[in-house]
């Protein structure tokens, strides 16, 4: 795969290497969200048609990324906390009374289940990684499936930890959570369209991912895969779009009981946004013509001379088997201050986050040696000085 840059309108004279904060826009998507905001100068061009011929085109493409065999598994919704409080009103709470979570975990995936702890008399296991940076992913990844037992309700977690890519093994630890009659939640935000992940292989209730970052898409967009146990549950508001028979306009005072099927029942009010969708759909269409498998490939070409170099100047990196290649996390030289490498980064228009104890790598195609090259000179230079 060939860098993509020429798909962006990027300033060459920055090297934004930081997609796990906000993907900058496909030349695509721009387009797409301009068209849409231009439809509403001529409302009557809208048809009820409209308002479901879109959603289920962004369903069909989402599923297909993550081979989802039916489009009736996504709901669209705004934010990954809609999902997770989805997801959180449909949890049986006698199935369990304990709820794993991973240390450090995005806010979003804490303070839902924080609450139905509170609302259940449940409690919230938290799995620390180890202070040993030696195999700390395999060493982090064991802690959790021994933390999961016959007590779990819940497993809680990210694909990938938001902080510093240290990868987990979600077939491993959806399958841990089976065997205990767990419900497994999967916040893909920072992984779902660079990484690869098939539901079928992971079986997880559910999979919540927002599409501003690696989905390339708009803020305020979130995509939702739901599992047969919760798929058929009690959506968080009542919306007139979500119910059997909505798209005869004509009767929709004919209120009816039944939903349209599957995950649509947990679609956001107003989900058909005629900006936001089309560009969530140009998006999605060009991650599927790239493919998370190629994305990942790329980054790892591209970052492989950075990883093996990163260490020759004190910098410490998980080892390559538990990290992703398109987000990862570095800790710092003892001599070497947060404050004195971002100076130097912005002096140089180098674009990271900091996040927890790590600096936060996350390239994507639109990046080259050229930018990888950048970044490895201010990390040479802050170390030797």
């Amino acid at each position: 795969m060939d860098c993509q840059k020429h798909l962006f309108s990027l300033d060459e004279n920055h090297h934004y290497l930081n997609c796990s904060y906000l993907s900058p826009l496909l030349k695509s998507v721009e387009e797409a969200g301009i068209k849409g905001i231009r439809l509403k100068k001529q409302p009557w061009e809208i048809s009820p048609e409209d308002f479901f011929k879109d959603s289920n085109k962004l369903r069909s493409l989402f599923a297909d990324v993550i081979h989802s065999e039916n489009a009736n598994s996504i709901g669209i919704m705004p934010a990954v906390s809609y999902g997770l409080a989805t997801v959180a009103k449909n949890l049986d709470p006698k199935k369990g009374n304990t709820i794993v979570v991973t240390g450090e975990q995005f806010p979003s995936n804490v303070y839902a289940w924080n609450r139905y702890c509170k609302q259940h008399h449940c409690n919230l296991k938290v799995v620390d990684p180890p202070k040993d940076f030696k195999n700390r992913g395999e060493k982090w990844n064991q802690r959790i499936l021994d933390a999961i037992d016959e007590h779990t309700l819940l497993v809680a977690l990210g694909n990938v930890h938001w902080t510093d890519g240290t990868l987990f093994d979600v077939e491993a630890i959806g399958e841990q959570a089976r065997k205990s009659n767990a419900y497994f939640a999967i916040d893909g935000t920072q992984s779902v369209g660079a990484l690869p992940f098939d539901v079928q292989k992971v079986q997880p209730d559910a999979l919540i991912c927002a599409g501003y970052k690696w989905l390339m898409g708009p803020y305020a967009m979130t995509l939702g895969y739901f599992g047969p146990r919760l798929r058929d549950g009690i959506p968080l508001e009542e919306g007139w779009i979500t119910r059997k028979g909505s798209e005869d306009f004509s009767a929709l005072i004919d209120y009816s009981e039944g939903y349209q099927p599957g995950a649509q029942r947990f679609d956001v009010g107003e989900r058909s946004n005629f900006i936001l969708v089309p560009m969530m759909i140009e998006a999605l269409k060009q991650i599927r013509k790239w493919k998370p498998e190629n994305i990942q490939g790329y980054c790892k070409n591209l970052t492989t001379d950075l990883v093996q170099k990163l260490p020759e100047y004190g910098y410490q990196i998980e080892v390559e088997n538990w990290r992703g290649h398109h987000m990862f996390g570095i800790r710092l030289p003892r001599l070497v201050t947060k404050k004195q490498l971002q100076s130097e980064l912005k002096k140089r228009n180098i674009y990271l986050s900091i996040r927890g104890s790590a600096i936060r790598i996350s390239p994507n195609v639109y990046n080259d040696k050229r930018d990888i090259n950048t970044l490895l000179d201010v990390l040479k230079d802050v170390s030797d000085a």
